[in-house]
């Protein structure tokens, strides 16, 4: 060992090497808390980021300064609105903010639709807003009855024939019987082209699809100008989707999940159908179906049978021969809808148009049957229905029952059915 004056120039060796090993030995562990550090930062920020900074959906409850709301996407989330949150109203429809108006917070209610911009630097449980832009149930509820009214007087629904993607050009059957017509649908780079998303009929979860998506087979509705006589539209709008016709005899019912099987005529398998609130459910008395069948299957009875009336009631009763000219039908006498079957077809009614064998449209009459319940469908019973695409599970849209007669002619039927499907509930959905 080594020594020297006590000058502060020279160094002690001993200690010197002490030094050094211990600096060596603290840098490794100083980097490896650096490190860690830093992960721990880039963590929080890569989690911070991954959080959505937005949300859209619909107000369910409003409890003090919290709102729940049931999200599009993932499910019920609850949000603090504070004071220092701008509360927004805007048109339904409308995307420029600047034409949005400032409302209090108090003016929310469940039903509305909101988005919700949040604040990232809050902190405490529950996230909390910087922005609410609301849509008011009112006036979306104002917006979808101006739109269904617009869709049932400049639309025009059908299947599709033949697309002709370069010349944007589409080809629909519309209607059935004496009403059955072919109508061209013009596009253009400024139409709206939507395709409902699989599993769903409703026309707010359509999605955008080129023209190309759209195949001969398809159902299509779609809102433009018209010329007169209804044969062409330029489709202002259009939504189309890939649906299945089924008929067949229910196997079994579940009343709690609001489901049928049914064995399909056409395949010999089972369907399970859901059936959601919204599905448009009839049924045809027992006349009426016996009528619409001979009709839909180009013969008449008699002389040249018609049916003229309301169709209001699910209570019909018949008289008279059910062959000839002479034989009176009566619908839905306890609902107001005095319709008659008649064989020259020229009897006046007080619930709507004439459905006979020179005219009438089947679409209309079955629109005025009244709605069924789940409940009223029977095991063992005949349906038709139009739902939506699938193999062994589907979702249905329409469904009419009391089509015992029909399943004779299950073309026209389906046909009937089909633009039923397109001239009611897709309509309405379309609406939405």
């Amino acid at each position: 060992m080594a020594f020297t004056t006590p000058d502060a120039s020279i160094e002690w060796p001993v200690e010197n090497w002490l030094m050094k090993r211990n600096m060596k030995t603290r840098i490794p562990v100083l980097m490896a808390l650096l490190v860690l550090s830093i992960a721990s930062l880039v963590g929080s920020t890569s989690l911070r980021a991954q959080a959505p900074a937005r949300f859209v959906g619909t107000i369910t409850a409003i409890n003090g300064i919290t709102l729940t709301v049931k999200t599009d996407a993932d499910g019920e989330r609850q949000v603090q609105i504070p004071t220092t949150a701008a509360v927004k109203r805007i048109a339904p429809g409308q995307k420029d903010l600047s034409t949005a108006e400032t409302i209090q917070f108090s003016e929310l209610a469940p039903g509305d639709r909101v988005l919700v911009k949040l604040d990232p630097e809050a902190t405490g449980t529950n996230p909390q807003a910087l922005q609410i832009v609301a849509v008011k149930q009112t006036d979306l509820a104002a917006k979808q009855q101006k739109d269904r009214e617009d869709w049932q007087k400049r639309g025009v629904g059908g299947l599709v024939k033949s697309v002709d993607a370069p010349s944007g050009v589409i080809v629909l059957s519309s209607g059935s019987g004496a009403t059955a017509k072919t109508v061209t649908v013009h596009t253009s780079r400024t139409t709206i082209l939507k395709r409902y998303a699989p599993a769903s009929v409703r026309f707010d979860a359509a999605l955008p699809a080129p023209i190309d998506a759209i195949h001969a087979g398809d159902q299509l509705r779609a809102r433009g100008a018209k010329n007169p006589d209804g044969t062409e539209i330029a489709a202002e709008e259009l939504v189309s989707g890939t649906f299945r016709n089924i008929s067949g005899t229910i196997a079994s019912i579940d009343p709690t999940g609001s489901t049928l099987v049914v064995k399909d005529l056409a395949t010999k398998k089972l369907v399970t159908i859901h059936i959601p609130a919204d599905a448009q459910m009839r049924r045809l008395p027992d006349r009426m179906a016996l009528m619409l069948a001979v009709r839909l299957k180009g013969t008449t009875n008699g002389s040249g049978s018609a049916w003229s009336g309301g169709a209001q009631g699910q209570n019909a009763t018949s008289a008279g021969p059910q062959r000839g000219g002479t034989g009176q039908y009566s619908a839905g006498a306890s609902q107001g809808g005095a319709g008659q079957w008649t064989g020259q077809g020229n009897a006046q009614a007080g619930g709507g148009g004439q459905f006979g064998g020179s005219g009438g449209d089947p679409q209309q009459m079955l629109s005025r049957l009244p709605a069924i319940p789940f409940a009223d469908l029977k095991k063992g019973e005949a349906v038709m229905l139009v739902s939506t695409d699938g193999t062994t599970e589907v979702t249905a849209i329409t469904l009419l029952a009391g089509v015992e007669p029909l399943l004779e002619a299950p073309a026209a039927s389906q046909s009937m059915l089909n633009n039923w499907s397109l001239g009611s509930g897709a309509a309405e959905a379309a609406a939405q």
